[in-house]
């Protein structure tokens, strides 16, 4: 009997990563390393195995494609062309947002006072936009390409995201005047992304906590490794599971699965009041079980007098090895890693800091913790810290 391929979810096809994903009767989702996504029908001719593009999801809806895959598997088992199924489309193909954004440039730059102003857009543009939408056609995008640029840095680097969000929408605003564009401008601040976004004014009164840059952190973890402490150990901890400091400091050994490698934390302990788990990678289990353990006390890093650590226990220890950051800051460091080095998911990191989604139709849906899912990412995290079994044996 065949293996039973599972249709795809519409929350799937925003959500998957880099690969090929069958939703079954020949259609698949592909998903490139850079994040554009297409449909593609494949079938066998003779011995050989060929591939149509269908189109970006962007153009061609989920429905819409299985639609067509239908009409093409029938012509395929009538020995007909599948190709000759796919609607004749009028294309743009020199016109996409990268090449907008350049006609933008070269239009606008001749009015900047400053020089450099067109360099700045560039390496703008490049960083953070184009890995995204740039060979997008300006009207294939929709605010779900918008969010997956801001929100990794809407917190993190609120300049730098004013500055990005401001250039895409003056870039569509000219996309729109040319006619390549219908719809309302979804990067528009008032109106649309202050509906999905934290507030700017709010964002003024927002204490942003230091990071370390993660690139220092294996570092910084190969001095914690020598240190003996409970705070020093509390420290490890938390950046192996880029937990919160109090989530941390007040953990204990019946919130431990050894078993299942997780981590409960219950919901009064939340700052979202929801559980949440923590997969922990078989380095961060063997580090535990290297733990002393206190007899009568619960807690994985008790104070000298056997009560919860405090927060300045921790951030004294960063003081001593000299290091310019926060405890907090750490989270930060984790998600700037994720983003810039991993190809998962925006929606999994965020899962992965107990973050609450702030689309409350998609977390609805999203009804699973994706814990599996997150124990990869966790297991890349502490391989890029460098710990490996003879640091967790020594520990």
């Amino acid at each position: 009997m065949g293996k039973l391929i599972e249709k795809l979810s519409s929350i799937q096809v925003r959500s998957l990563g880099p690969g090929m994903h069958s939703d079954g009767g020949n259609l698949y989702l592909k998903v490139r390393d850079r994040g554009s996504k297409s449909w593609v029908f494949r079938y066998k001719r003779g011995a050989r195995t060929k591939e149509l593009g269908l189109g970006s999801v962007n153009s061609r809806s989920l429905k819409e494609a299985r639609r067509l895959s239908e009409r093409m598997r029938h012509l395929v088992l009538v020995n007909q062309d599948p190709a000759t199924a796919i609607p004749k489309r009028k294309k743009e193909v020199s016109v996409t947002f990268r090449n907008v954004a350049f006609d933008y440039i070269g239009k606008m730059s001749p009015s900047w006072k400053n020089k450099k102003h067109q360099q700045q857009w560039g390496n703008t543009l490049d960083q953070y936009v184009f890995p995204v939408m740039g060979e997008l056609h300006p009207s294939e995008i929709k605010l779900v390409h918008i969010l997956k640029i801001l929100e990794p840095i809407w917190l993190l680097k609120p300049e730098t995201a004013k500055r990005v969000q401001g250039r895409i929408e003056r870039i569509l605003d000219m996309a729109y005047v040319m006619g390549y564009r219908t719809e309302q401008n979804p990067a528009k601040y008032k109106g649309i992304l202050d509906k999905v976004l934290p507030s700017r004014t709010a964002l003024k009164g927002v204490t942003h906590h230091p990071a370390v840059p993660y690139k220092q952190l294996p570092k910084l973890v190969d001095h914690l490794k020598t240190k003996n402490t409970n705070s020093a150990n509390c420290l490890l901890f938390l950046i192996l599971t880029a937990a919160r400091s109090g989530e941390a400091r007040a953990a204990s050994w019946s919130e431990i699965d050894f078993n299942e490698s997780v981590w409960t934390i219950p919901a009064d302990r939340m700052k979202a009041a929801r559980e949440h788990r923590v997969p922990l990678s078989q380095i961060v289990v063997g580090l535990l079980k290297n733990l002393p353990r206190e007899l009568g006390n619960d807690l994985l890093f008790p104070s000298l007098r056997g009560k919860i650590l405090s927060d300045s226990a921790v951030s004294k220890v960063l003081k001593e090895l000299g290091v310019q950051g926060t405890v907090h800051g750490m989270r930060s460091s984790f998600r700037e890693w994720a983003a810039e080095q991993t190809n998962y998911p925006r929606e999994l990191c965020e899962l992965s800091l107990a973050h609450v989604n702030r689309n409350r139709v998609e977390a609805a849906y999203q009804r699973s913790d994706l814990l599996e899912k997150r124990r990869g990412l966790m297991v890349d995290w502490v391989s890029f810290l460098k710990l490996d079994n003879d640091s967790a044996e020594n520990s």
